[in-house]
């Protein structure tokens, strides 16, 4: 199982984001765009992807896989509910890498039957940014969940900050997502390096 591009996984909403973010060397982002118009959504995940080739970024589009497949983005994320509609024949057969959001057991196993290039845990930590189902699973959870499905990548995303990375990482995450830690701050792009930083520090003390 190859493993994923970078420790760090910012989730943005727009094509700036992906630039600014691309620029400070993120290079693992995921494009998670709500509530456009058809065309304004193609046009701004066209200018996301032409962003994240300047700047050597893999770019993760969430939940339209008919456009991922058109535009020949590199990773596709999925929620369970999106596994309803989602052509996974298709996305294959384009060869494009997915992700798949998981809650508990049952999604854990649906998830893994779709044979992922990652799974996704979440929320780790109570998170603002949407309504959830499922409480906070923790890092225990993280821990218990890459026993579970070994070399595939695993990622923690929810309510995750700067300070809790390290916890996320040493819990077995591959790789740690955040949305507002990095869109909120107040220098994004500072943000960006010190989550590298940090992430390359646990790499070299490991070794």
């Amino acid at each position: 199982m190859s493993a994923l591009p970078q420790k760090i996984y910012p989730v943005v909403d727009t094509a700036e984001w992906v630039n600014r973010l691309g620029g400070a060397g993120a290079r693992f982002i995921q494009l998670r765009i709500k509530n456009y118009s058809p065309e304004k959504l193609v046009a701004e995940i066209r200018q996301a992807h032409t962003y994240a080739k300047q700047h050597g970024v893999c770019l993760v589009l969430n939940d339209y896989w008919q456009i991922a497949l058109d535009e020949g983005i590199d990773y596709l994320h999925l929620g369970q509910e999106d596994l309803d509609t989602a052509d996974l024949a298709a996305i294959r057969k384009a060869g494009v890498r997915l992700g798949i959001s998981t809650h508990c057991h049952e999604e854990l196993d649906r998830a893994l039957a779709c044979a992922p290039d990652y799974v996704a845990l979440g929320p780790i930590w109570p998170t603002r940014l949407k309504k959830m189902a499922f409480g906070p699973q923790g890092v225990e959870k993280l821990t218990e969940w890459k026993k579970l499905i070994g070399d595939l990548p695993l990622v923690a995303i929810g309510g995750i900050t700067f300070e809790r990375l390290r916890a996320c990482l040493d819990a077995g995450a591959d790789s740690v997502a955040a949305v507002s830690d990095f869109t909120l701050h107040a220098d994004p792009e500072g943000q960006v390096k010190r989550w590298l930083a940090e992430a390359d520090a646990g790499t070299r003390a490991a070794v």
